[in-house]
């Protein structure tokens, strides 16, 4: 291998995101996560670890289908408390150079015209080191926060995803020419109002004016991830997505998966490279392998079952209501119940999965299939493996203890990594699309559908530059004389 593999911090706002129970461990921080020092900290470990990112995951609602009730998250604290994934971004790019931040936010229940502003922001305060993790969130309650009664079907929630992203688009790329800003303090000018315009789009979902009320930032478009193993979400992710993560039973599913997308997105007009593939990575290392294994011992011990069966609960079925032998796609199929994702391509177990196969692989803290436990060169041995086998560009590390898994990371398996010729040495892009992409990729690639409104094309006939509004105005006034009170 001769390419360097990408490494994510898998991170979000909260006490406990995915490895359940670990939040009581002593050597664990993640009670500090309300405090700014926390995340100014973890973002300086990770640039000192040259990694790619810091991934910050979110949700907007509760797990409540587990027993009926959002007890047993509170109790184990499943992804709540939690706050918002966006307002830690600007600290931690304060206090470093080079890293990148991508957070998650929802295209199903808040309008675009708020988020282009929110994420230009943040592109602008990073200096072009931000991406966005598209989602559309699945939680019954996060439907009942915005005021539905049930989830949005599936492929609804990607219809309306899809007119999101073409009202994004506009936004970013075709509301401001580059040169807009021009700082004329001789004249008075700040923005050429010819090299703005409105966008007036109408749609079946949303209807939206403009202008963009931020100039253009470094990207412009943040760098786009995404998320989805269905029909609908891997044709999604083929026609918008920069990074996605993949998923799978076993490496030969995820090579299938890599490819299919890759061939997906080829179709859809894009090349092949213009995707980067991720999978989740459970590294558990020590110096030695019976220190690594009494590490991913005690987290075993820790674990809470409880916890991850309130986390499947949430926007599926509640397992513990069942018998061990019922089969899951029959239960699915008894239930019928609108806004759940039904499709076999959508099921989140394989065929003919029992319940109690289900529990017994949902309730494993070391569930992969991406597992590595053992010495700095045998995690090292299974990564590079993994990566020639799939065709993956990286890994989302998961965090068992904060800061001590991401820790062990740098200080054990990076440089080894390094010695192989597959981990970075030191960083040479200054954008986070150029440290997927390569130096110079700060833009979204031409083949992309966003790039079509570059300049204000493909608009529409009432996108008219600012100016000539100004000036019809202007000349149906007559001349103005100023006044001063």
């Amino acid at each position: 291998m001769t390419r360097q593999i990408a490494f994510n911090l898998f991170e979000m706002n909260c006490v406990g995101h995915i490895s359940h129970g670990l939040w009581v461990h002593p050597e664990n921080n993640r009670h500090r996560f309300n405090d700014l020092d926390f995340w100014v900290e973890t973002a300086k470990l990770l640039e000192a670890g040259l990694f790619d990112s810091v991934f910050l995951a979110d949700v907007i609602g509760t797990y409540d289908g587990y027993r009926g009730g959002p007890e047993t998250a509170l109790r184990e604290a499943v992804q709540i408390p939690s706050n918002d994934p966006l307002l830690v971004i600007p600290a931690m790019a304060a206090a470093t150079r080079h890293l990148g931040f991508a957070a998650t936010f929802s295209t199903t229940y808040e309008p675009p015209f708020a988020f282009a502003r929110r994420a230009s922001t943040l592109d602008h305060l990073t200096k072009g080191r931000f991406g966005w993790n598209i989602v559309t969130s699945y939680l019954p309650n996060a439907a009942r926060n915005f005021g539905l009664a049930d989830e949005v079907e599936h492929d609804q929630r990607y219809a309306i995803a899809d007119e999101y992203l073409d009202v994004l688009y506009k936004l970013w790329e075709g509301s401001w020419d580059d040169d807009a800003v021009v700082e004329d303090r001789e004249k008075r000018v700040y923005t050429d109002p010819s090299k703005v315009r409105y966008i007036n789009h109408r749609g079946p979902h949303f209807s939206v004016a403009g202008p963009h009320l931020s100039a253009p930032s470094l990207q412009r478009t943040p760098v786009l991830f995404q998320a989805g193993s269905s029909v609908a979400g891997k044709a999604f992710a083929a026609r918008h997505a920069e990074g996605v993560f993949v998923g799978g039973r076993d490496a030969a599913a995820y090579r299938d998966n890599v490819a299919d997308l890759r061939r997906l997105a080829v179709a859809n007009g894009r090349g092949a490279d213009h995707i980067k593939a991720f999978a989740s990575a459970v590294v558990i290392v020590g110096r030695t392998a019976k220190d690594a294994q009494r590490k991913a011992d005690e987290y075993r011990r820790l674990s809470s079952a409880e916890g991850y069966l309130a986390h499947a609960g949430g926007g599926g079925i509640d397992l513990a209501a069942y018998r061990p032998d019922e089969v899951i796609d029959d239960i699915l199929a008894r239930e019928n119940r609108p806004g759940r994702d039904r499709q076999p391509s959508n099921r989140r177990h394989p065929a003919g999965t029992t319940v109690g196969e289900a529990l017994e692989r949902i309730t494993r803290f070391d569930r992969g299939p991406f597992v590595a436990i053992g010495t700095p060169m045998e995690v090292a041995d299974e990564i590079e493996r993994w990566v020639e086998g799939t065709d993956l560009d990286g890994f989302n590390l998961r965090q068992f203890l904060t800061p001590g898994t991401a820790e062990d990371f740098v200080e054990l398996v990076v440089p080894e990594l390094q010695r192989r010729g597959l981990y970075r040495r030191s960083y040479e892009e200054s954008t986070l699309r150029e440290r997927l992409f390569g130096a110079g990729n700060t833009r979204l690639f031409d083949q992309h559908p966003g790039a079509r409104y570059r300049g204000g094309a493909h608009l529409g006939g009432d996108a008219v530059p600012l100016a000539a509004r100004e000036g019809a105005a202007h000349a149906a006034a007559g001349p103005a004389t100023p006044s001063y009170a």
